[in-house]
């Protein structure tokens, strides 16, 4: 007797990773494999796609060797795949690559951001030389064969289908989906400088979750998968973290202590702000937004090393606060939730004690995100209702402890924050709904 299984996989810039999850969303297999990537180059980062069919292959075979060796005997059921938003290839019909990919922080389309600029609707999130937009223009204007775009995510998941052209509405955002309405906007094709994406190359777009084909015959036998195993929509490398850490109700939020701060929130409504870098992604029927601010984990490493934050940690006193009132940025300017170009860095006075201005940094990022859930309030998102927290500033219960006064809100440690979890995840609710159904 076999039990079901399910696969999620994130693509990157430099790996891919697989994580199979059980009925019961326990992890049974996790690999990661390495690619090379090349750094940016005046702008230009490019890809050859054919590489990620390669890794995706290699991943798929070594999960399968891994879950045929556990005592339990596993058939994986459901596939989704996640990556990195707005990157894109121009293809093919039947999605043979026409270009390499240009990676979500390409430069190379700055013509076409200042055309789009004069006619795209201010709130939309296809400003910039890195959105999928502005990449398709440039790709078009290289590639007039072009018969279709794809993203990394859907180009990946159409290889075990053979169904080419199906994208989920997260990663179409930056091209110009329409995702409160659900269309592609008239403003693509009617536009005051001319400019024609025609519908034909855009992908049918579906929700992430939903199923978009079986997988094929000959990949079945090959992988050893369930015989119906079916491809899921997926989304992008930073909404599948946000499901990993098992947020998914109206008022959840999800704080990312990494180098910058990064928060997220469930809503029950879009916000689309692009002063302050707002925009709303609609994920399991409800709406994700969220901000960025440039605080975080950088501004620490300016002034101490890792060793000396992790020795004075221990030393910390979350219950007497340092009233220092700082406003900790690793340079000159904010965008969230202050839009100020001109923002500067407020770390002073600087105490004698090395590990009260420690604590004075951390209670300033924690003021931050706390002003951060408050300004998505006052637009019109939902309240926070729980934090669940991931990155290397998880770690630190003296910092969750200075969060949890400033944010009045209960912080949660996420159990998992890997995109590929939350893919996995992604993957065993759609089936889990269509067996239901």
């Amino acid at each position: 007797m076999s039990t079901e299984a399910y696969l999620g996989i994130d693509i990157g810039t430099s790996g891919i990773r697989g994580c199979c999850i059980n009925d019961n969303a326990d992890e049974i297999i996790n690999v990661q494999l390495a690619f090379d990537s090349n750094p940016p180059d005046g702008g230009r980062n490019e890809q050859d796609p054919n590489i990620w069919l390669q890794q995706l292959d290699y991943l798929i075979i070594e999960i399968t060797r891994q879950l045929h060796q556990l005592a339990t005997r596993y058939h994986i059921k459901a596939i989704a795949i996640d990556g990195t938003s707005s990157t894109l290839i121009a293809c093919k019909r039947d999605g043979t690559a026409l270009s390499p990919a240009l990676m979500y922080n390409d430069q190379q389309s700055q013509k076409q951001a200042e055309i789009i600029s004069r006619f795209a609707p201010a709130e939309t999130a296809v400003h910039g030389a890195t959105s999928s937009l502005a990449k398709a223009l440039f790709l078009l204007e290289k590639n007039p064969e072009t018969e279709i775009f794809c993203h990394q995510a859907d180009w990946l998941a159409a290889s075990l289908t053979g169904h080419y052209g199906i994208s989920d509405e997260n990663n179409c955002l930056k091209l110009g989906y329409d995702s409160v309405n659900q269309v592609w906007p008239d403003w693509l094709q009617n536009n005051t400088e001319n400019i024609v994406l025609p519908e034909k190359l855009l992908p049918q777009v579906v929700a992430p979750g939903a199923p978009i084909g079986n997988v094929k015959p000959a990949l079945i036998e090959k992988y050893q998968l369930a015989e119906d195993c079916v491809v899921i929509a997926g989304t992008t490398d930073s909404n599948a973290a946000v499901l990993a850490t098992g947020a998914n109700q109206i008022g959840d939020a999800v704080t990312s202590l990494g180098s910058t701060l990064v928060i997220k929130l469930f809503s029950d409504k879009p916000i689309f702000e692009p002063k302050y870098g707002i925009y709303s992604h609609r994920l399991n029927n409800h709406w994700l937004v969220g901000g960025a601010s440039n605080s975080g984990g950088n501004i620490l490493l300016q002034h101490f090393t890792q060793t000396q934050l992790n020795d004075m940690t221990a030393q910390l006193k979350p219950d007497q606060p340092t009233g220092l009132n700082y406003y900790p940025l690793p340079a000159t300017g904010e965008r969230f939730p202050i839009n100020d170009c001109n923002k500067q860095s407020k770390i002073e006075p600087r105490p004698v004690s090395d590990v009260e201005f420690f604590q004075g940094l951390l209670e300033g990022i924690a003021n931050i995100e706390a002003e951060g859930y408050k300004k998505l309030e006052a637009l019109g998102a939902a309240s926070p209702k729980r934090i669940f927290t991931t990155g290397g500033g998880n770690k630190n219960p003296a910092w969750k402890q200075i969060r949890e006064r400033a944010t009045g809100i209960d912080i949660l440690s996420a159990a998992h924050s890997d995109a590929c979890y939350g893919s996995a995840k992604l993957a065993k609710q759609s089936f889990f709904k269509a067996v239901n159904n």
